[in-house]
């Protein structure tokens, strides 16, 4: 398929629909729910996991059928936060067998998943130039504890 991935219907109520374009009554309606949280996940991924999904289930743009693809942004959240760690502990280089010096493997984890990380913040709308196209009137106005604690408890 060519030319931009198309948008959620729920996404675009969100922002405004700034097109003005038409919405695609014909579109799947999964109600939204709070999937439990992979046991595979590594321990940063868990707590990103915790964090992300009450706030996406909050805007009704996390359903049963996004687990996966909230568990491999939170895995990739995981293994970036890692890969830093390590960078920081063994420095950004490191020597090969044959004595040269070269770019640490650990950079190269932390780049792949940083990257990784980008484009599935593209798929749930976390990126920066995603937030600002969501106008406020929107949106119930809410601070992050009401997501969090107050609009999560009363789903």
């Amino acid at each position: 398929m060519r030319g931009r991935k198309p948008k959620p219907t729920r996404m675009k109520k969100l922002a405004g629909n700034p097109g003005k374009r038409s919405l695609n009554k014909s579109e799947a309606r999964i109600p939204a729910s709070l999937p439990t949280c992979p046991t595979h996940l590594v321990r940063e991924a868990k707590a990103e996991w915790k964090r992300m999904a009450q706030v996406l289930y909050s805007y009704g743009l996390l359903t049963e059928v996004d687990r996966a693809a909230l568990a491999a942004y939170c895995q990739a959240y995981g293994r970036w936060v890692k890969a830093e760690r390590m960078v920081t502990k063994h420095g950004m280089t490191a020597w090969t067998a044959h004595g040269t010096l070269t770019v640490s493997p650990y950079v190269r984890i932390a780049r792949q998943a940083m990257d990784d990380l980008r484009k599935l913040c593209l798929e749930f709308g976390l990126t920066p130039s995603s937030r600002s196209r969501v106008t406020a009137s929107d949106m119930e106005q809410m601070s992050l504890a009401d997501v969090l604690f107050k609009k999560a408890a009363t789903r």
